[in-house]
């Protein structure tokens, strides 16, 4: 499965390089949202594409952005207050007398002051870092479909709820943030064929048992232990990833649009470096075919993918 992705998170580089436009209510709804308590996890990369807005709702998706930042500050800064002041009690105490309930606390609350420090540190850096555009499951990704014949971008979260499957779906089947494509006409048949996305990304991850990126058999009484590898395609380029995805509505709750990632069988290199699935990049020619998709034939859409891009995929350790 991939697990993570390094994703294109400006949508300006959508409208330059696809012609798409954006979607700027939906892009405003997702971050109001989130401003209003909604568990939505944004990457801060997608955020900086609004740091010089250009219209009015350009505008408002900044207010949002500032705000949450400014509501996320106060609530970290008083989290280090707090430890800060733990840290300082557990302190007096082994002073007098050493505890091993003091002990404890001294090390949860030093652990949760370099955590504070850290998140601060975060939210107040203005320079962008790779991992600024990375994604996990949950995430939010801008995803490129496809409506009235154009090419329209919209943020969507990495974990897909069909429509009129149950919120408890998420927590029943954790892993659909991917779409096998042995299943596409069977867990995935309400979609395939119907709403398909593309995401763009440079890089993926995956978690790999360490022996198996070492080429050989656990040892006799070894726990297996996981390595996060980063695929990187070479020659250097960007990956239109093929994607499902779905608009979930319920009464009385904010829509939620969601995509998973198509995986196949991985190259060599990949099932080398000891894991099973892959990504799969399709072709730029095949882009407008894959957005628009015809259910009565699927045979179309097999062979998109059948025709997809080869490139190699370089490993390391991801840091």
């Amino acid at each position: 499965m991939c697990y993570s992705a390094q994703i294109w998170a400006d949508y300006h580089k959508f409208t330059k390089v696809f012609g798409a436009i954006m979607d700027i209510k939906e892009f405003v709804r997702v971050f109001w949202e989130r401003a209003e308590g909604a568990k939505i996890k944004i990457p801060k990369a997608m955020e900086a594409a609004f740091a010089d807005p250009q219209t009015e709702q350009e505008r408002q998706i900044k207010a949002l952005i500032v705000a949450y930042g400014a509501d996320q500050a106060g609530k970290t800064e008083r989290e280090l207050f707090q430890q800060t002041k733990r840290l300082a009690d557990a302190e007096r105490t082994l002073q007098s007398k050493t505890t091993k309930a003091a002990m404890e606390s001294k090390r949860i609350a030093a652990d949760k002051i370099e955590k504070a420090k850290g998140k601060l540190a975060d939210l107040r850096r203005t320079d962008l870092k790779p991992r600024d555009s990375r994604i996990f499951p949950g995430n939010y990704a801008p995803v490129m479909v496809m409506e009235d014949g154009k090419r329209v971008i919209k943020p969507m979260r990495y974990q897909c709820r069909p429509a009129s499957k149950p919120v408890s779906y998420d927590t029943r089947f954790p892993g659909t943030y991917n779409a096998r494509r042995d299943n596409l006409e069977g867990f995935w048949k309400d979609l395939f064929g119907y709403s398909h996305g593309i995401m763009v990304v440079n890089a993926f991850y995956e978690n790999v048992g360490r022996h198996r990126v070492e080429g050989r058999e656990l040892a006799e009484g070894e726990s297996e232990t996981n390595v996060v590898l980063e695929f990187r395609p070479k020659p250097t380029q960007d990956m239109l990833v093929a994607c499902l995805w779905s608009r979930w509505q319920a009464t009385g709750q904010p829509d939620l649009l969601s995509f998973a990632a198509i995986t196949d069988e991985p190259p060599a290199e990949v099932a080398a470096a000891g894991h099973d699935r892959c990504i799969i990049p399709i072709k730029p020619e095949h882009v407008d075919a894959w957005l628009n998709p015809d259910p009565r034939n699927l045979a179309t859409q097999y062979a998109i993918l059948d025709d997809r891009e080869r490139p190699y995929f370089a490993y390391r350790l991801a840091a």
